[in-house]
Formats: structure tokens, sequence, C-alpha cells
């Protein structure tokens, strides 16, 4: 609690939860920290089954989001949990990216070895289920990808039960790792795929806007270096320009 404190303390934006004070029981010797009430998360609206978002809500919620994730990278801070249910809804649509128990800091030099155990399996990035121990932004841009997704269809992508099912889910979607993907990543694993899969990403989202499928396939890349930033998927053609209130919730 005291680096998700340490964290929060650091950051200051519009689509990030607040830290409005720091409350203790003395007869409990307990901590408690103050946020604004936010009506909703975006998992519960994602679920609503008489009502899917349309195109212009789910690019204004992937544009809060992305501005959001800039903010804490620009400042050497990784989320290490983005899944619907971190991500609160006000009742004006403001998104605001909150739970930062798993965040951590990041500095690319000297590195030092980061913990896998992070990010919720559904929304975990590949390499991380392989076991590396050096990584960056690459893994809460993964997220954004499986939520992008999750958003236009209404329901999580890659639901998988284990670590094992869900590395076969991502390669079955995004198409195996090439052979120098081993030697780049430096995995401590010896996993390799049992078949050859090819990328299926095009398929499986047919229905999604054509610029949606760009952003996507580069979020969902299995390489990190691959997945650009958040300032750079701000730049795409599914986010760029947009207006930055979302739907009203009266």
């Amino acid at each position: 609690m005291a680096r998700e404190i340490t964290v929060l303390q650091k950051l200051d934006h519009l689509n990030i939860i607040k830290l409005e004070g720091i409350a203790t029981s003395r007869m409990q010797y307990s901590l408690y920290l103050v946020f604004d009430y936010m009506l909703s998360d975006l998992t519960r609206i994602i679920a609503r089954p008489d009502q899917r978002l349309t195109e212009p809500q789910v690019k204004c919620y992937m544009n809060q989001l992305l501005l959001g994730l800039q903010h804490c990278h620009e400042r050497g801070i990784l989320h290490r949990d983005i899944k619907g249910s971190n991500l609160l809804i006000d009742r004006d649509g403001t998104l605001k990216i909150a739970d930062f128990g798993l965040a951590n800091f990041f500095v690319p030099k000297p590195k030092r070895p980061l913990t896998t155990r992070v990010v919720t399996l559904w929304y975990r990035a590949p390499e991380l289920l392989l076991g590396a121990t050096d990584y960056g932004v690459g893994i809460d841009l993964w997220s954004v990808g499986c939520l992008l997704a999750e958003m236009f269809v209404g329901r999580p992508i890659m639901p998988g039960r284990t670590e094992v099912e869900q590395i076969h889910r991502i390669f079955k979607l995004c198409g195996s790792p090439a052979e120098d993907y081993w030697k780049i990543m430096r995995l401590p694993t010896s996993f390799r795929p049992p078949q050859h899969y090819k990328p299926t990403i095009k398929e499986a989202f047919k229905d999604l806007p054509p610029s949606s499928i760009t952003l996507l396939s580069t979020l969902l890349s299995l390489n990190p270096s691959y997945r650009g930033t958040a300032t750079s998927a701000l730049q795409s053609q599914v986010t760029f320009n947009l207006i930055r209130s979302g739907p009203n919730f009266n």
C-alpha cells in the first residue's frame, strides 16, 4: 500500500483516479485510501445485455484510457493490471484508471528484474506468461488491445482458465512466434507451441472498423517493441481528434 500511495501521489490527470486523502482507524489498525465516488466501471458497461457500445463510445473510452496511460508511462509508472473493472466511469462518462495496487516504477537503465505475477490472466501479455522479468510499457498496451476488442464484441476475447491455456489462445489468435522471437526476447522458458498457428485477428474481428483492426493488430503484437507506445496509439485513426467527454449516464 505504501508503494501504491507513492505512485498515486506522482499522478495528476483527468483520466486517473485521484487520491483525495488517507484515513486511519486506531481501533482496527487499518489504513483507508479515499477516492471520489464513481458510478460504474467499464466491465459493467461492456456487459450490458441490451446495449452494445457504439463505435464512437469505444473510441472515446480508448482515447481516455490511452491518455491516462500516457501520463503514467511518461512518469515511469507501469500499471500492470489494466482491465475493465479497474477502469472507473463517472456519471458524465469520464474514464479514470484506478487500482494501482500492482503498479511499479520502471527505468530503462539500469534495468532491474520485475515479477511476472502481474496482470489479470485474460489481459496478460505473452512475454509475462513465458517468464519475462525485463519488460516495459508493452504489457499495459497488450491489455489495452484486449479491451479494445472486448468493447466491440461485448465479452473478453481470451478467457483462459490456466496460464498454459492462455498462451495457446494467444498463439491461436496472433499466430505462432517467428523463430527469432525466442532469441530476441531471451525468455527463460523452453516452451514452444505444439503446432504452427497462423494469425486470425482479421478473421476473428472482421466486423470491426478497418482502423480499429489496424490498431488492434499493433497492440496485440507478440513482440512488445512492435506495440508502440500510448502516444503512438493516440495518433492512430481510431483515437485521433476525439472529444474527451463520454456517454452520459444520467
